[in-house]
């Protein structure tokens, strides 16, 4: 439990008044005098990010989608799918073939089950609304809210942004990062980067969808992960397992940090090879739509590690209690 080093409510009787020694507190009464708080900057943060990754999902349409010259690299990175395909299809294929129904359920079950055990009745809502909520969302606007132009050569078929398999996928792995205990969270966000970039880029390698699919569904899915933390409730905060045990967590912020860094790296040079192929120049004459694959796939990746990441310090520092008022 956290000490409390606060006055005594005024509604209490003073010692010295009644002559009777310390008060009597009914049950419970010394744990409503301590209950943590949460901290309120943390939250205001994890709002602007939930605001940022939903904007950001209409950005990744407007251009990749919304634009000939984004069209031009997402459908010579689909183009750039067949090469090596027979052999990457027997690995991607079964990732796929994970997410299915029985998937959702388990996983949602799981992450309700690990807040439940903690008794975070709250939190065991919230990341059954995050895993319905980005699904649904995913499919309202790949189905009824946002469109695919024909602006290029060639038959480019109905929109398939955001991509459906990805979401899934992202969506559970988040739920379990979120509904775990703090000590858990670091290792569960490299799960979280494992499985939901193997699925994201197996889904290139099936020629399912194009990077931008991708690249929108995690974003959905940051989101409603980030919202989740914003209204992080005082029920759902981490308490010490002990009097005085430290809740700080440099393992999580360094997990954090080098996902982040790991990143940016890889989206400098995904990037770097978009423009380069957007604008025309000669990154690889001779197969630019395997480099376009190449650089959608590193981007992939590098988002659903920046995710992750995010998500991962926006846990943690969220679920921390406010210190108790002195």
């Amino acid at each position: 439990m956290l000490a409390d080093t606060r006055p005594l409510p005024s509604s209490l009787p003073d010692p010295g008044e009644t002559g009777v020694g310390a008060p009597i507190l009914p049950v419970g009464g010394w744990r409503d005098v301590v209950t943590p708080q949460p901290r309120t900057a943390p939250r205001v943060v994890a709002g602007v990010v939930a605001v940022l990754a939903a904007v950001s999902v209409w950005l990744t349409w407007r251009f990749f989608v919304d634009t000939a010259a984004g069209q031009s690299f997402d459908e010579l990175a689909f183009a750039g799918a067949s090469f090596g395909q027979g052999r990457l299809w027997r690995v991607a294929e079964p990732v796929l073939d994970i997410v299915s129904v029985a998937f959702v359920v388990a996983g949602v079950g799981a992450a309700v089950l690990f807040a439940v055990m903690r008794r975070r009745w709250v939190l065991a809502l919230q990341v059954a609304v995050l895993v319905g909520g980005a699904n649904v969302t995913t499919q309202v606007l790949k189905h009824s809210v946002l469109a695919r132009p024909d602006l290029i050569e060639g038959w480019n078929g109905p929109n398939t942004l955001p991509s459906g398999h990805t979401t899934v996928a992202a969506s559970v792995s988040v739920a379990l990062l979120l509904a775990t205990p703090r000590a858990w969270r670091p290792v569960v966000a490299v799960l979280g980067v494992a499985y939901a970039g193997m699925t994201g880029v197996s889904t290139l390698v099936g020629q399912w969808h194009r990077p931008s699919d991708v690249v929108a569904a995690l974003l959905v899915v940051l989101a409603f992960g980030a919202a989740v933390c914003a209204f992080t409730p005082a029920s759902s905060l981490d308490v010490p397992r002990r009097e005085g045990a430290s809740l700080s967590a440099p393992a999580s912020y360094v997990t954090g940090g080098l996902l982040l860094l790991v990143s940016v790296a890889g989206g400098v040079f995904s990037t770097t090879a978009m423009l380069g192929l957007v604008r025309g120049a000669d990154v690889i004459p001779s197969a630019p739509d395997l480099t376009a694959y190449a650089a959608g796939s590193l981007g992939v990746l590098s988002v659903t590690g920046a995710v992750f990441a995010v998500l991962l310090v926006l846990r943690q520092l969220t679920a921390r209690p406010a210190a108790p008022a002195r």
